[in-house]
């Protein structure tokens, strides 16, 4: 009789054991990390968690905070460079009430600087230096785990934002039942290509197998989860839409006598004062400068999409190419494969000029964007009160440009138009080259597959109501055992 209810009180603690372990893979405490994009406008702070030890249904990352930075780019303080850790302190501080305070001295912290440090790089060395040198002072007085603040090559924000969006659509791994629900419509057969546009850089980034040897210095290779990939990436610099329509301007004032610039790229009606000192700031139009015989012009907007297209495929010079194919200015660019996600300026200008929300195709793309080039100014103002009216007055130009770009520079057809999804989210996390510069400075995805796949969270559940339910038993059993030793003991002998 002990010996039968001893077997019972075993069965209950080998039970609670196995319960006791899935208690505590599928509630792991959480682990947590910072990054900081510096971009060429402005500072955005990302806060991002997982599990540790637990890659769960969903990936192992999720972002659970973004804050913005108030001001511009940290470039823009290289005279005044002690205002930086005054514009931090608010999303600093922010972090430290998101992340527990236990988690802080453990918890990474990174910052990268992207295309407008890049740019003052070019322009001094010594105050791109100066900039990140207060930086690193101001991160380091936090209490987390600063781990370093560094320029990040074009390469490397292209490669970054490529691990992204595909780590976020699932296509390194397996992805769960509801991703693919999720995912819906989308091809997820292959890996995405990434599409990428800031205000001094734009960058193109996908896996092509069959071109390594003819510009190598073009490709990156990545081996994730066990599979080889060989990336092309490249990063134009100064052809971020910001920087393009500073060239543009360069490059059209010269033929102005009366430093009057009508120009297509802004709605009729639309007038703006510009100083001759500001246009030539930039490393991006020194190709143009001359000494022209006004300090201002005044830009006088006319309206016309295709005159607006004719004066920005200037800036690309196809008149070279050293390969059998390129993008222009002489670089290489494989035949374009697969489908693409196109995300930062790309998604938020397309997404302003209703382009994102279904699937459009590339005529209705040009007629949409011509159409709203054609509205006076004085009707978009009225349209769009609530937008700030540096940022309005540039739709027409930044639609325009992204529709040369992506047409006359990466050399999409209305059929691969079709593969090209722009992306602002996905499944919460910003798509963009901070997350991918964190997994990669964690090591959170491994060289080789893992050996088991995850459980999903449906298995999960399972697993636990069928050993809470043997638990259940196995207690009740025991403790009927246990009260009723007589009874027991007779069902034993007449067995």
């Amino acid at each position: 009789m002990v010996c039968a209810a001893l077997q019972v009180v075993l069965v209950c603690k080998h039970v609670w054991e196995l319960l006791h372990y899935l208690l505590s893979v599928h509630f792991t405490v959480s682990q947590y990390g910072i990054v900081l994009d510096a971009g060429s406008s402005h500072t955005s702070l990302y806060i991002y968690s997982w599990r540790a030890e637990k890659e769960n249904d969903t990936g192992i990352v999720q972002q659970i905070e973004e804050c913005k930075v108030a001001g511009p780019g940290i470039s823009k303080y290289f005279k005044k460079t002690h205002y930086i850790s005054i514009k931090l302190t608010k999303c600093m501080d922010r972090a430290r009430k998101v992340i527990p305070m236990s988690k802080h001295q453990e918890t990474p912290v990174y910052l990268g600087a992207g295309e407008d440090m890049r740019l003052l790089r070019m322009e001094s060395e010594q105050l791109a230096d100066r900039v990140m040198a207060a930086v690193i002072r101001s991160l380091s007085d936090y209490p987390f785990n600063f781990q370093g603040a560094t320029i990040i090559s074009g390469q490397e924000e292209g490669a970054y934002g490529w691990i992204t969006i595909n780590y976020l659509l699932g296509n390194f791994i397996q992805k769960s039942k509801w991703l693919k629900e999720v995912s819906e419509g989308i091809n997820h057969k292959k890996t995405f290509g990434a599409l990428d546009l800031g205000g001094a850089s734009t960058q193109i980034t996908f896996v092509n197998e069959k071109y390594t040897l003819v510009s190598p210095e073009n490709f990156l290779p990545f081996r994730l989860y066990g599979k080889d990939y060989n990336v092309y990436t490249h990063s134009f610099l100064c052809y971020g839409k910001d920087q393009t329509l500073w060239q543009k301007l360069a490059k059209d004032i010269q033929v102005s006598s009366d430093g009057i610039l009508s120009d297509p790229c802004f709605h009729s009606g639309y007038e703006k004062i510009v100083n001759v000192s500001d246009l030539y700031k930039t490393p991006c139009t020194k190709r143009f400068k001359r000494t022209l015989p006004f300090d201002q012009f005044k830009i006088q907007g006319t309206g016309n999409y295709e005159q607006c297209q004719q004066s920005i495929l200037e800036l690309f010079n196809t008149s070279y190419c050293p390969y059998y194919q390129c993008a222009f200015n002489g670089i290489f660019l494989p035949p374009l494969q697969g489908s693409f996600g196109a995300f930062s300026a790309f998604y938020f200008v397309m997404d302003f000029l209703n382009l994102t929300s279904e699937k459009v195709s590339q005529e209705e793309a040009i007629r949409r964007i011509g159409s709203f080039c054609s509205q006076s100014w004085k009707v978009v103002k009225t349209s769009f009160p609530e937008v700030d009216k540096k940022q309005l007055s540039e739709y027409c130009f930044s639609g325009t440009y992204i529709l040369s770009l992506l047409l006359h520079g990466y050399h999409f057809t209305s059929n691969s138009w079709e593969n090209i999804y722009f992306m602002g989210k996905i499944r919460g996390a910003n798509t963009g080259w901070p997350l991918g510069y964190m997994l990669n400075l964690t090591n959170m995805i491994p060289a080789e597959q893992p050996f088991s796949p995850p459980l999903s969270h449906s298995t999960y559940m399972f697993l636990m109501f069928f050993f809470s339910l043997m638990l259940a038993i196995a207690i009740i059993t025991a403790f009927y055992i246990l009260n009723n030793p007589s009874y027991v003991w007779e069902e034993m002998i007449q067995q």
